[in-house]
C-alpha cells in the first residue's frame, strides 16, 4: 500500500469530486449570441417603425454612412469588450472600434452642414425628443444588462476597460436602432442631446458594471 505524504494527499482532497471547467466560447463566438440579444429588441421596435420611410431618408448619403458606422461600431465594440474580458488577451483590442467610429461621428455631423432637408424630414419638436430618449433608454437597459452577465463569466482583469467598451458597443446599437425612428435632420442640437445619452450610457456601464466586473475578477 503507497502511502502518500501529507503534501500529496492535500492535493488528492482538494481535487476529489472536482469537474471539468467547459471553456468559453471564443470572443466573436460570444458578441454573437450577444447580438442575437439586440435582434430581439430590434424585432420589437420592428413593429413601430415606417419602412418606407426609413428607406428614402436613408437615400441620403450621411445616414447611410452614419448607419454603417454606428452598426460597424457595435460589432467592433463588443468584440473588442469580449476580447478584453478573456485574462491574457491585450489591451490593443480597445483600438479596434477606433476607425468606425470616427466613420459614425464624423457622418453624423455632416448633416448639420446640410443646407437642404432629406426627403422625409421634418423639424424636431418636444414630442420628438422624448420619443428619441425613451428609445435609447429602452434599448441600452436591457442590452446593457445583457453584456454584464455575459462578459463577467470571462473574469476580466480590466473591468474598466471592459466596461467602457460594451457600454460603446449598447450605445451604437441604440443609436442604429433610433435612426428609423428620427424622422427629421440631425441639427446640433440633435448631436448634442444623442451625444450626451449616449455618452452617459457609456460613463454607466464603467461606473455601475465597472465594479461588478472587478467583484468576479
Amino acid at each position: 500500500m503507497v502511502t502518500l505524504s501529507p503534501h500529496d494527499k492535500l492535493v488528492a482532497d482538494l481535487a476529489e469530486g472536482l469537474k471539468p471547467v467547459r471553456p468559453l466560447p471564443a470572443p466573436c463566438v460570444r458578441a454573437v449570441f450577444w447580438f442575437g440579444g439586440a435582434m430581439l429588441v430590434g424585432l420589437i421596435l420592428a413593429t413601430r417603425m415606417d419602412a418606407g420611410d426609413f428607406l428614402i431618408r436613408m437615400r441620403a448619403p450621411n445616414l447611410m454612412l452614419a448607419a454603417l458606422g454606428a452598426m460597424s461600431t457595435a460589432v467592433t465594440a463588443s468584440l473588442a469588450a469580449f476580447a478584453t474580458a478573456v485574462p491574457g488577451r491585450s489591451g490593443a483590442w480597445a483600438l479596434l472600434p477606433l476607425p468606425a467610429v470616427v466613420l459614425w461621428i464624423g457622418a453624423s455631423g455632416l448633416g448639420c452642414l446640410y443646407v437642404r432637408i432629406v426627403p422625409g424630414t421634418g423639424i424636431s419638436g418636444p414630442h420628438d425628443m422624448t420619443m428619441c430618449l425613451g428609445v435609447l433608454v429602452c434599448v441600452s437597459v436591457p442590452l446593457s444588462a445583457l453584456m454584464v452577465v455575459m462578459v463577467r463569466r470571462a473574469c476580466p482583469l480590466r473591468p474598466n476597460l471592459t466596461a467602457a467598451l460594451g457600454g460603446l458597443a449598447v450605445a451604437a446599437v441604440a443609436a442604429t436602432m433610433l435612426m428609423p425612428f428620427h424622422s427629421y435632420d440631425a441639427t446640433a442640437t440633435d448631436l448634442a442631446l444623442h451625444a450626451a445619452v449616449l455618452l452617459g450610457v457609456i460613463g454607466l456601464n464603467r461606473i455601475l458594471a465597472g465594479p461588478l466586473l472587478a467583484g468576479r475578477g
